[in-house]
């Protein structure tokens, strides 16, 4: 349970820093204008899945492709800002979740 806690801890941690990461430290501007929207740390704390939006779904292939050549920088710079013995390794996924709900809003809207 407390591990449970710790982790919810770390994953609003992560989303924050690395959304604050992107905008201010990232030279590539393609990066710039992605929204972090979950963090799921795996419990050994070895891996991080990232997810993110970007405003232009055309560029989410470029960004994606971005984001994984600049994890490292990121991940470094995690670890200067949360005190961790190990920062897990960033894996970047983009997040389907938000075109799924409009799909299914739009469904919805039709059936009335």
């Amino acid at each position: 349970m407390a591990n449970n806690i710790r982790i919810k801890r770390l994953n609003h941690a992560f989303m924050e820093e690395i959304s604050v990461i992107l905008m201010e430290e990232v030279r590539d501007e393609n990066l710039k204008f992605v929204t972090i929207t979950d963090c799921d740390i795996t419990n050994d704390l070895s891996y991080a899945k990232v997810y993110f939006t970007v405003l232009d779904k055309e560029k989410k292939k470029e960004v994606l492709d971005s984001l994984n050549k600049a994890s490292s920088f990121i991940r470094g710079k995690l670890s200067e800002k949360i005190e961790m013995r190990h920062t897990p390794e960033l894996r970047f996924l983009y997040d389907e979740s938000i075109e799924y709900g409009e799909r299914m809003e739009k469904i919805l809207d039709n059936l009335k």
